[in-house]
């Protein structure tokens, strides 16, 4: 009788290889990030998941105070401002909600979306700016990021008024503040930093500041150099695996004719390096 062959194991998932390469269990936070980094070293983790992992942890620890757009640099519009005004405030900011406020910015009666108003416009009505306000969402500086993120969840809500001990608007949070912590900046076609030409920056010392997200076509565009960008996508990456671990500010290494001095850093990732042409 003929016995049927063995069968194949079924590919294990990321978090098993992870599990099974645990030295042992992790008695803390610490311990467990701890970890996570040598799974990114023996190459069960990417830089950039290793990174997520550790900002979904550090999320629980923060609030909303620590991400919100403070109350001086809102864009909040005046219920009674002119329309052709409140046109102008949401074309130039680029922004999808604006908080309206009656008075001052303590007052505040809803939130205006952006489409909502342009739609208004489009078809010719009057556009009573009142009845395009939608409900406000209230939320103290305290409320922790990771209870934030799960409320934006359930309620589909993007933005809410973060308000004071003594209830005066503090300033606003939105859910791309929170996600912000876990998957990092979030750039869009508004942002000034998405001028590729402040990514290299010279230093009046004669180095070079490079940005970590630098892609390295770019830095090799600019220096006329050939580093690989096979394996990497960015300078960052590059360097980050050359030192051999997440690099902290002052760590330096040498390489393809340049030195790369860290600048900043933090504990999730590198962010910006000093760069000059290796002396031989």
């Amino acid at each position: 009788m003929s016995e049927d062959p063995p069968s194949t194991p079924a590919p294990r998932s990321w978090f098993e290889r992870i599990t099974q390469a645990l030295s042992g269990e992790p008695q803390s936070r610490e311990e467990l990030i701890e970890e996570l980094r040598h799974a990114r070293a023996n190459g069960l983790l990417t830089n950039d998941t290793l990174s997520m992992v550790e900002g979904a942890i550090e999320v629980a620890d923060l609030t909303v105070a620590d991400v919100m757009v403070p109350r001086a640099q809102m864009v909040s519009l005046p219920i009674d401002a002119p329309r052709e005004q409140i046109l102008d405030e949401v074309l130039e900011s680029g922004h999808s909600r604006f908080p309206v406020h009656a008075g001052d910015k303590d007052e505040i009666l809803g939130i205006l979306l952006a489409k909502d108003l342009l739609r208004c416009f489009v078809e010719g009505a009057t556009c009573d700016i009142r009845s395009l306000l939608r409900p406000v969402t209230m939320i103290p500086e305290s409320k922790r990021l990771n209870i934030l993120l799960k409320e934006f969840r359930l309620s589909r809500n993007h933005m809410a008024i973060v308000v004071d001990e003594y209830g005066g608007v503090a300033g606003i949070v939105t859910i791309e503040d929170v996600l912000e912590q876990i998957v990092g900046d979030i750039d869009d076609e508004h942002d000034d930093d998405d001028d590729k030409h402040t990514m290299i920056q010279a230093a009046a010392n004669g180095d070079f500041l490079v940005n970590a997200l630098t892609p390295i076509a770019e830095f090799n565009e600019r220096f006329g150099c050939d580093l690989s960008d096979e394996e990497f996508d960015t300078i960052g990456g590059m360097i980050t695996s050359e030192i051999g671990h997440l690099p902290e500010a002052g760590e330096e290494t040498t390489l393809g004719g340049f030195h790369f001095q860290v600048t900043k850093a933090d504990a999730r990732k590198v962010q910006q390096f000093a760069v000059r042409v290796h002396e031989a």
